[in-house]
């Protein structure tokens, strides 16, 4: 996609230097996984971006899917990571947040499953929240034990509940960090990432009244946001002070009820970016997706691989098809 063919090879050209006392810590190039319970068909693939793939650098991006509990009671939780850029452990600091914050959810899946089932979106919030500060937590102490830089030594999380229960459509994305989450209902992409929660308010800015005639609506009847509406902030003035970064990135959480024919989208920011960036790729996977039965392993790989120029950073996408 895009006016030029991208500056790389499409496919991997050298291999992530190994450390004969390290082999555990090799990553492979691509991952992909996949499952069906309730009503739901599961899509699951991470894999280098074409970036890494010719300098010879592992996949930073780190997935993990599990299921805890058996039967109607069963979740399913996908977890993916991004580390930090440049840091030269950032593979273990992504694969680390996932293994965090799996054995917090498989330790609590009983009531976080009775929850999501339930619709408990308070309680669900407030109890995901401390397990992804408890995560975060543990990644740190990771750091100073292995005496690294815990600002380098980091990650970005996005996680995904699902219930096996059939009669459960309640979808449930928590996480700290950049990346994208968005809903492709009756053709058309939705951005629902949730906005950070500021002092003023945890809800999302409604359309701004009276905007020019003829322009994209900033926002669903639903409240999501489009794809196509960027919703980038305003430049901060020169003369103000730059904001002291934060310590930890802020919690996204939200809830919603799937309806038959959606098409549910988690990802890191690698696909995110060009999903925003370059509408011909929104359009394309749209087109792809849109189908009544979800595809296949290798056709969602060759999907989300679809190369768009300017992008080249390492790709990572649950998707979830909705009977």
């Amino acid at each position: 996609m895009g006016t030029r063919p991208p500056t790389y090879d499409p496919e991997p050209v050298a291999l992530p230097a190994a450390d004969p006392d390290a082999l555990a810590d090799l990553v492979s190039d691509t991952l992909l996984d996949g499952a069906q319970y309730g009503t739901c068909t599961l899509r699951a693939a991470s894999m280098r971006g074409d970036s890494a793939r010719y300098r010879g650098e592992p996949r930073r991006d780190a997935m993990l899917t599990a299921r805890f509990g058996s039967g109607e009671h069963a979740l399913v939780l996908v977890a993916m990571a991004t580390g930090a850029r440049a840091a030269p452990q950032a593979h273990r600091a992504a694969a680390e947040a996932c293994r965090w914050i799996a054995g917090a959810v498989g330790r609590s899946h009983e009531r976080l499953a009775e929850d999501v089932r339930a619709g408990r979106k308070g309680a669900l919030k407030s109890g995901l929240h401390r397990l992804t500060d408890r995560s975060l937590g543990m990644l740190r102490a990771s750091a100073t034990e292995q005496e690294l830089d815990p600002e380098l030594y980091t990650a970005s999380l996005r996680c995904l509940l699902l219930s096996a229960d059939p009669d459960c459509r309640n979808r449930v994305f928590f996480g700290a960090g950049d990346g994208g989450l968005f809903r492709l209902r009756r053709g058309e992409w939705q951005d629902i990432e949730p906005s950070p929660p500021t002092a003023e308010s945890e809800t999302e800015t409604e359309a701004t009244p009276g905007a020019p005639f003829g322009a994209l609506p900033a926002a669903t009847p639903e409240g999501d946001r489009l794809t196509l509406d960027l919703g980038l902030p305003a430049p901060p003035s020169p003369f103000a002070p730059a904001p002291a970064p934060e310590a930890q990135p802020a919690f996204r959480f939200r809830s919603s009820v799937a309806r038959p024919g959606d098409v549910l989208l988690m990802c890191t920011g690698g696909l995110a970016e060009p999903l925003r960036g370059e509408p011909a790729l929104g359009a394309f996977l749209a087109r792809r997706w849109s189908r009544a039965a979800a595809p296949g392993l290798a056709a969602f790989l060759a999907d989300t691989q679809t190369r768009v120029k300017g992008y080249a950073d390492d790709r990572t996408a649950a998707a979830v098809w909705e009977a």
